[in-house]
């Protein structure tokens, strides 16, 4: 990436956006902000309770990410943001033209027992299957890339970045 871009690291819950973002973004020399921390409290009592949210209770979050986002054009940031759907991704997009995504994947099996075994976090492993049924990948015409969670975080941050640095 020549110019500073905005990066959305995207993906169902536990594929490391939290861990994998911040790597990101101090290798590409930006800014991090954690997604979750963008969620109302009424969100996350209701994820907590092992509720999914809806394109409603979604909507003021993706608003607030996309703020942020629109905040950092031109300087470049990275930021956590499920962005599970492509309506999602476009209104992101329309508060930030230009953003670039980094879509986190991995098998449902991987991606469970690592939420399992994480300790505080609001997103139990009860909604992970909604999470994967909500998931419409990137689209061609969507600027990004898809980095697998199988390795480690720091070489997920790695490949990330090195494949971001190619666009």
């Amino acid at each position: 990436m020549t110019t500073p871009h905005v990066v959305v690291v995207m993906g169902v819950a536990g594929t490391g956006k939290t861990t994998v973002g911040p790597l990101v973004a101090d290798a590409l020399g930006v800014p991090y902000a954690e997604g979750d921390d963008f969620h109302p409290p009424a969100s996350i009592a209701k994820m907590s309770s092992g509720v999914p949210l809806d394109d409603a209770d979604r909507a003021p979050w993706l608003d607030a990410i996309g703020a942020w986002a629109g905040g950092r054009a031109g300087r470049g940031g990275v930021v956590s943001c499920s962005a599970l759907k492509r309506a999602y991704r476009d209104r992101l997009r329309a508060a930030a033209p230009g953003l670039v995504f980094l879509h986190l994947t991995g098998s449902r099996e991987l991606i469970a027992g690592r939420m399992a075994a994480r300790e505080g976090h609001f997103m139990t492993t009860r909604l992970l299957d909604s999470q994967f049924a909500t998931l419409e990948p990137l689209d061609a015409d969507e600027a990004g890339v898809v980095v697998d969670v199988a390795p480690e975080a720091a070489v997920i941050a790695q490949r990330a970045v090195a494949a971001l640095r190619a666009l």
